[in-house]
């Protein structure tokens, strides 16, 4: 078979095996060499591919919900996608969220994923009460922050390197209605967005469109997007109208020509200071879900998402210079986002620092991963990382510099037998 990440870069050809039953798979980890989790395939880059990949797809059991509590148990194939449209009509919803609900629980867990309301709520562990894990001769822990509680703080962000998730105990928020009031504001450049994120951090959800490719004192015009959930509507799901990316687009009609134009256009669509609509919950969190395979959009080589973090205190300098710099490449990032993130949490690979979160897509070309070793420097001179996640061509030194605590991370691998059983090309690549 052949598998990629979202980007579509790189696309190898695995065996597959189906994870469908905990006793078969702990026959088979004994026996099979290295093999890494492929849930449904919406890491980016190359976190989750293998020669040989275990596919959780079908193990996608809801097997508990305790509803005065909203407490959820699951085995981790399940999507968040079925968990709203199981729970939201029953007044209950995700703690966090990623842009898209096409991710398995099991790999929100692995990318310890983030939100729209990181500042106020934190990662997806967060709302992780206990998960059960299997190691590599097929023995099956409980981890939780009371119990194996290095192995927890290992798995949550571990991107699938400590063991195979089975099933997983989540607590959900209670919501009054499935819509969102949201407020739009229009900020001319960068300064004026942060200015924003600031004055708003009250607010429980924020994000940014950010144009990448504007420059001088436009430089970052961002809209950016703030919501609470509606009092006053119904918990009656909607979901948008689908859109669908039929083919493979040629790779030429994305280009830095057609980026300013989209740019220019998206962000003019909006005249006032302050816009206000109610929408439904979809709309708000995930947007381009209306859109299926719309990664097909960039062409036959593919994309990759860059995705840092800077801390707070260098945070406006530091997106200056690497919108600058983003902006005079001729690269063409065709879709920003910016967010502001809270503190970040003990988990050892979790990628959030307290500071801003820059997202920025670039079309596959051969000048591509040069040039980002450039922006490489950037973040990390500023005290920044990437996201593994997202992250299809980081080398260990950029890793290693930006995660302080991959040594702790690595001897957990070591001490429990880890690193032979469990590897993805990202991890050899960056040498954990």
């Amino acid at each position: 078979m052949q598998i990629s990440g979202w980007g579509r870069y790189p696309r190898i050809e695995a065996e597959g095996y189906y994870l469908e039953d905990p006793k078969r798979l702990s026959q088979f980890l004994r026996g099979a060499g290295p093999v890494i989790v492929h849930a449904l395939g919406r890491s980016y880059g190359d976190s989750s591919l293998q020669e040989k990949v275990v596919l959780t797809r079908r193990f996608n059991h809801i097997l508990e919900f305790k509803a005065q509590q909203g407490v959820v148990a699951c085995e981790s194939g399940v999507s968040l996608a079925e968990l709203i449209e199981a729970f939201l009509p029953r007044g209950w919803f995700l703690g966090t969220t990623p842009g898209t609900k096409y991710v398995s629980v099991g790999g929100a867990i692995a990318s310890d994923v983030h939100g729209k309301n990181h500042h106020k709520a934190g990662c997806f562990s967060e709302g992780v009460i206990s998960f059960e894990l299997m190691l590599p001769g097929g023995k099956v822990v409980t981890c939780s922050r009371q119990k194996n509680q290095e192995l927890f703080r290992a798995t949550c962000g571990g991107m699938g390197l400590t063991g195979i998730i089975l099933t997983a105990r989540l607590q959900l928020q209670k919501v009054p209605s499935a819509y969102i009031r949201e407020k739009t504001f229009r900020a001319r450049n960068i300064d004026q967005a942060l200015e924003l994120f600031e004055a708003q951090r009250e607010v429980n959800y924020s994000v940014a469109w950010i144009d990448c490719l504007s420059r001088g004192a436009a430089l970052g015009r961002s809209l950016l997007m703030s919501g609470e959930f509606s009092e006053d509507r119904g918990l009656e799901l909607r979901g948008p109208k689908q859109f669908f990316v039929p083919v493979e687009m040629p790779g030429c009609l994305l280009n830095k020509l057609s980026g300013e134009l989209f740019n220019q256009l998206y962000y003019h669509r909006v005249r006032q200071p302050v816009t206000e609509r109610t929408v439904p919950l979809d709309e708000f969190f995930y947007p381009l879900d209306a859109v299926q395979d719309w990664n097909l959009l960039y062409g036959r080589r593919g994309f990759t998402q860059y995705q840092l973090v800077l801390p707070k205190e260098a945070g406006a300098r530091g997106l200056r210079a690497i919108l600058e710099r983003v902006s005079l490449s001729g690269q063409g990032a065709f879709l920003g986002t910016l967010k502001l993130f809270g503190p970040g949490n003990r988990n050892y690979l979790s990628f959030p620092l307290e500071g801003y979160t820059l997202a920025m897509d670039f079309k596959i070309t051969g000048s591509l991963f040069p040039w980002l070793e450039e922006l490489d420097r950037v973040v990390l001179d500023h005290g920044g990382r990437l996201y593994l996640s997202k992250d299809v061509r980081m080398s260990a030194e950029a890793f290693r510099r930006g995660y302080p605590q991959w040594e702790k991370f690595a001897q957990i691998r070591a001490k429990l037998g880890l690193k032979e059983k469990f590897n993805s090309r990202q991890s050899r690549r960056l040498e954990i």
